[in-house]
């Protein structure tokens, strides 16, 4: 049985696989994954907002998060919650997706 940290680095990577279509940078170093939790009974919670309330790729991103995250042997199912608070802002991303996308570190 492998330890609840290794789990998580697991989920996190599972996660870091899911790429936002728009920008081509991951849901991680976008800095839109705030929190995640998985139960004893396997399943995962991830609280996550998006760049923008409106944004089209709701259904896709839970869909490609669900699939990603169920890899993991753990992973019974999977739950995501979009929050808008704090509200999300650029400064969230990592400094790889910033210079990805071409901006300066902050």
């Amino acid at each position: 049985m492998r330890d609840a940290e290794t789990i998580k680095n697991d989920i996190i990577y599972r996660l870091s696989q899911v790429i936002d279509p728009e920008l081509n940078i991951d849901v991680v170093n976008l800095g839109l994954i705030y929190s995640l939790d998985l139960d004893e009974d396997g399943i995962c919670l991830i609280n996550m907002t998006l760049t923008t309330p409106a944004c089209p790729l709701t259904g896709y991103l839970i869909d490609e998060i669900s699939k990603s995250v169920k890899q993991v042997e753990e992973v019974k199912n999977v739950d995501v919650e979009f929050v808008w608070y704090p509200v999300w802002t650029p400064d969230k991303m990592s400094d790889a997706a910033k210079a990805a996308l071409g901006m300066k570190k902050s």
